[in-house]
């Protein structure tokens, strides 16, 4: 009997140290709480009804013998309702474990809510969908676009002709700005004066330079420029998260450039 009771609380205390891992380990639900303060209350009634069977083994065991079967067969109830709520717990932990899954039907209502949102800014017709899922942006476009190596995606929609600028020069164009939901952002068009940037200086977006860089005058092209090409991003600029940009780009004129210097006057004449 002594024998009985000693591995039974060797057990209690084991599943006790292992029943409070489990509820540290464990997501603060309703469940997980019910269950581990459940464990706690048995195994403190467990120890109880230890202490007073010995105790009233030592000091009446001639006259208490019905009470000690009693006692004896509430542990046994205990132990086995102590060991059907553990093995339902510990199962659990290793669910909170897994990596979630990609959802097709999240996917689709995503790319569904970036259509509606583009249908309601007025977006350009075949403008590319943005499927956004936290950094995680997917890019949805016909065949009609074209990938570089480099990350940047782009259609011509008018070849243009003579030669593509060279560094140095200078290149006259109009554009057009969009974000992910379509919203213009700047319009060159809407000021009626074009752009004019010498390449080679750094004084345009990688992304949007490397997209101009092989247009021919008289060109049209829609740029779409990955966030790695894009401009920097924090509060000195223009520009607060890292995002796809668009940009519907005209190609007006390219211009030699030749620098100029006056007594203590230099500059670049472009002509």
């Amino acid at each position: 009997m002594q024998q009985l009771e000693t591995a039974i609380s060797c057990f209690s205390a084991a599943m006790l140290m292992a029943s409070s891992a489990s509820c540290l380990l464990l997501k603060p639900s309703f469940a997980s709480i019910f269950s581990c303060s459940s464990q706690r209350t048995f195994f403190s009634r467990r120890k109880q009804l230890i202490h007073g069977s010995t105790n009233q083994i030592s000091k009446d065991y001639p006259v208490q013998g019905s009470g000690i079967l009693h006692s004896n067969e509430t542990l046994r109830r205990n132990f086995i309702l102590t060991v059907l709520v553990s093995t339902s717990v510990f199962p659990s932990l290793p669910s909170y474990g897994k990596t979630k899954s990609k959802n097709p039907f999240d996917e689709r209502r995503l790319l569904e809510q970036n259509k509606r949102v583009q249908k309601e800014n007025n977006a350009p017709e075949d403008f590319p969908n943005f499927v956004r899922e936290g950094f995680e942006v997917k890019v949805v476009a016909s065949d009609s676009y074209v990938k570089s190596d480099s990350g940047l995606i782009y259609r011509d929609y008018e070849v243009g002709k003579g030669d593509c600028p060279k560094d140095g020069q200078q290149v006259t164009f109009h554009y057009i700005g969009y974000n992910e939901s379509g919203r213009r952002i700047d319009s060159t068009y809407l000021q009626n004066s074009p752009a004019r940037i010498r390449l080679g200086t750094k004084a345009l977006v990688p992304g949007f330079e490397e997209g101009i860089r092989d247009m021919r005058p008289g060109g049209k092209r829609r740029i779409i420029i990955p966030p790695e090409l894009g401009p920097p991003v924090g509060p000195s600029t223009f520009f607060s998260s890292k995002q796809f940009e668009v940009f519907d780009v005209e190609l007006l004129s390219i211009q030699n450039c030749e620098r100029r210097t006056i007594a203590f006057y230099s500059d670049v004449v472009c002509k």
